[in-house]
């Protein structure tokens, strides 16, 4: 079993098993054809870690705090799904240049109070951004989470996350590739 087979099997035991009491059961995977779909409306590929997540655990729902969005539908709870999110996020920035928000970065989970954890779907191993809107300027908006997909997840697993109480408040790193990712192309 590969390193990520064995990923694939933790998250998927861990989303099974420490369901919150009151929550909805865990929802289905995607179809092969729902990747193919939200793939098409973006206009690039999701990360393959990402794309097995919602083919072989579920369609959100799992995953730090109030987990992983659903990729095309909304949730029955309300909360948006991650395309179309991307794609009003994107449509706001470019209504407002001063908050622009960087094409291929996939929204993917929301903390609250308009947070959110995305994935940068340029890089191979999939970034995990943290954006803060509450910042003063969008340049002060946007922090490095994880280096990867695969090192986000771990962190959920192992509870070593940001997020967690013996760890809250520490301090991200700034992303570094916010302007250039932002920058008006000519």
């Amino acid at each position: 079993m590969t390193e990520i087979e064995q990923l694939l099997a933790r998250v998927a035991r861990q989303a099974r098993d420490t369901r919150p009491w009151g929550w909805p059961p865990l929802p289905e995977p995607v179809d092969p054809s729902v990747i193919a779909r939200a793939e098409s409306a973006l206009g690039f590929p999701l990360p393959a870690l990402l794309a097995a997540l919602y083919l072989r655990i579920g369609d959100g729902g799992f995953g730090p705090e109030y987990g992983l969005l659903p990729l095309l539908d909304s949730a029955p709870s309300g909360e948006p799904a991650a395309v179309p999110q991307y794609a009003a996020n994107r449509a706001e920035g470019l209504k407002d240049p001063d908050w622009p928000w960087p094409e291929g970065v996939l929204p993917i989970s929301h903390w609250g109070c308009g947070m959110y954890a995305c994935v940068d779907c340029r890089d191979p191993d999939g970034t995990v951004l943290f954006f803060e809107p509450n910042a003063d300027r969008a340049d002060d908006a946007w922090y490095v989470d994880a280096a990867s997909l695969k090192d986000w997840l771990h962190a959920w697993l192992d509870g070593t996350g940001w997020y967690e109480e013996s760890n809250y408040g520490a301090d991200l790193p700034p992303w570094p590739d916010f302007r250039s990712r932002t920058a008006p192309t000519t």
